[in-house]
């Protein structure tokens, strides 16, 4: 064995920085917050090290913030101010409450269609073992407010506590808006209660436009056409709209952020310039990964990461070293089998796909896999570390 054979793999370091405000310079105070970080903990950055920024202060960096009154606004000019279908959202105080008060308040009737038994990312309005006791199709059965408090009575969220069906329709309420209830899983379901619609789920949205413009709707948007232009000089995401935005305060919300394209080859180019070292930067949201207790699919994001170098297209490109050990190479072992899978890492080809030594390896994108892992170290709470420094994640067994 070499002397110098390096003997850790992946890390990934949180990084700590000031907080950040509207209209600070955010890629002097990423690179500054880094090289810092470095100085005082005794690494040093290494070419293909990855610098993953939360997109939420990229955001904040940019302002982009609207209000309820923004929100209601241009849902009144988009859809007319009367009744509103609004279908599929999530059942989130974070995500989606705020939003819906802003659409309450641009129109006179809010008709809410609830899929059942969970949300699109997962939240469970009713357990599924309810519904197969009641005997309810949730592919077919179109349920009404009575129909559903008949059949499963109060649900609250396991991890909220939150009758989410009570508390939407008390902030329609509250808005100044009648609310109407109903549950199903079929986009057109809604047509017999409104012809103006607001599709709010996330990752399936083009196709639910689709269902609804070929069956008649005379207005069919989705969240990522609200606030896609500023009012009165609001943010706005001319891409994604209200997707991806997250409560600030009671009346405003932090839209997910804007082109950040130039923000990661600025920092990419500062790097280099500082260290001689070429880096990968990227901005991240929610990681994509699913919670096996509350079954909750996190990724409440349009995507996981909304801008990123060049260098983080694509997916990994790797063999399985125990399939190797236990096949190719059973018969070896010590130093033998250590060369034998050296060498075939060193002479693997650049696309792998259908070869069995690769099976079970993850073939998701970069960004995707990069996400996930910045988004479960930074956390989503008081840690304070809002960029992340990865360091050997390109690295495979020969290095």
């Amino acid at each position: 064995m070499e002397q110098n054979e390096r003997r850790v793999g992946t890390v990934s370091r949180g990084i700590r920085c000031p907080i950040i405000r509207q209209g600070d310079d955010l890629a002097e105070l990423v690179t500054k917050s880094v090289l810092e970080a470095a100085e005082a903990e005794g690494f040093s950055l290494r070419d293909k090290d990855v610098i993953s920024i939360t997109e939420s202060i990229v955001a904040r960096a940019q302002g982009n913030y609207v209000t309820v009154d923004n929100i209601a606004e241009d849902v009144k000019t988009k859809l007319g101010g009367g009744t509103v279908g609004v279908i599929f959202p999530i059942l989130s105080r974070n995500r989606f409450a705020i939003c819906l008060r802003g659409i309450a308040k641009g129109a006179k009737k809010i008709v809410l269609m609830l899929s059942y038994p969970s949300d699109e990312v997962g939240n469970a309005l009713v357990s599924l073992d309810k519904v197969d006791e009641a005997g309810v199709n949730p592919y077919s059965d179109v349920l009404t407010l009575e129909d559903f408090r008949r059949l499963f009575g109060e649900v609250r969220h396991e991890f909220t506590g939150v009758d989410y069906i009570e508390y939407y329709g008390n902030l329609v309420r509250e808005m100044g808006a009648e609310v109407e209830f109903v549950f199903a899983n079929q986009a057109k379901a809604i047509l017999p209660y409104a012809d103006c619609i607001l599709t709010c789920d996330i990752h399936t949205r083009a196709r639910t436009k689709r269902i609804l413009k070929a069956a008649g709707a005379k207005v069919v948007l989705g969240l990522d056409d609200i606030m896609t232009a500023p009012i009165n000089g609001s943010g706005y995401n001319e891409k994604y709209g209200l997707l991806g935005s997250n409560k600030s305060t009671e009346d405003t919300i932090k839209l997910f952020p804007r082109e950040c394209k130039p923000l990661v080859l600025d920092i990419q180019a500062r790097i280099l310039e500082a260290t001689g070292k070429h880096v990968e930067v990227m901005v991240y949201g929610d990681g994509a990964f699913k919670d096996p207790q509350g079954k909750i699919w996190e990724l409440a994001d349009p995507v996981v990461s909304p801008a990123f170098t060049d260098g983080l297209i694509g997916t990994p490109n790797e063999l399985k070293l125990k399939y190797l050990a236990d096949n190719d190479y059973k018969d070896l072992s010590g130093e033998a089998l250590r060369q034998a899978i050296a060498e075939s890492i060193r002479s693997k080809g650049d696309n792998l796909v259908g070869n069995m030594a690769s099976q079970g390896t993850t073939p998701r994108q970069l960004t995707d896999l990069l996400g996930s892992l910045c988004d479960l170290t930074s956390g989503s709470g008081d840690k304070g570390t809002p960029v992340v420094l990865v360091q050997g994640y390109f690295d495979n067994y020969t290095n």
